[in-house]
């Protein structure tokens, strides 16, 4: 069960964890795998091109004639193995895009968030009345203090979709290492296992419990 903190830090309470996170996942690991290796090959480029021996320009003249002067035979000088010359087996541009159907996904969500339920990882901030202006300050309710913003947990803090105080959060932790803001929206399944803790502002847990309601099946 989460706590609830307040903007000094302080435990005010805590939040029922949705009853979706609370079964065991623990056989889903290869959907987890897969669904990570999709949000990391998807946004790949995938530009990365070489030129074959026949795409190379120039080349056309037998460098030397074929016997007689003791040195190996040699077609052209845009054969693989002169300088400047094509490249065998080398990249070409291609896609990376991973498909994963839509109960899939799911189901690696719901199952990395269980694991940081299970571990004890979610905090919720109550972030209706942020007012925090310092990024030392905002050190100090993360860390405790600001002098452990450096060796604390990796921190992810994730707020509304168009929370008001999502852009304050963003600003005052925009200098701190260990960590990053993003909200409900775009937060993902490897967003949620590269952090060590996730906060959630209120606005952001009241959604996510809203989408895995009780009774809902992943």
């Amino acid at each position: 069960m989460p706590n609830v903190i307040d903007s000094t830090g302080k435990i005010v309470g805590d939040v029922q964890t949705p009853a979706i996170f609370e079964a065991d996942y623990s056989d889903k690991g290869h959907a987890i795998y897969r669904a990570v290796h999709r949000e990391f090959a998807n946004p790949r480029a995938g530009t990365a091109s070489t030129k074959k021996r026949d795409e190379v320009r120039g080349g056309g003249r037998k460098p030397w004639k074929q016997k007689g002067t003791g040195r190996a035979r040699q077609g052209s000088i845009r054969s693989p193995q002169w300088r400047h010359g094509g490249v065998v087996f080398g990249p070409q541009p291609r896609s990376f895009i991973e498909g994963l159907n839509k109960k899939e996904r799911r189901v690696a969500f719901v199952a990395a968030l269980a694991d940081r339920f299970k571990a004890g990882a979610i905090t919720v901030l109550d972030a209706g009345e942020f007012a925090i202006a310092k990024t030392a300050d905002f050190a100090v309710l993360l860390f405790g203090a600001a002098k452990n913003a450096k060796s604390g947990p990796s921190t992810l803090i994730v707020h509304g979709f168009g929370e008001k105080a999502g852009p304050e959060i963003l600003r005052v932790s925009r200098n701190l290492k260990k960590v990053a803001v993003t909200d409900s929206g775009a937060l993902d399944v490897k967003d949620v296992l590269r952090y060590e803790r996730l906060v959630f502002t209120s606005a952001a847990y009241e959604a996510l419990s809203a989408a895995f309601a009780q009774g809902d099946k992943a």
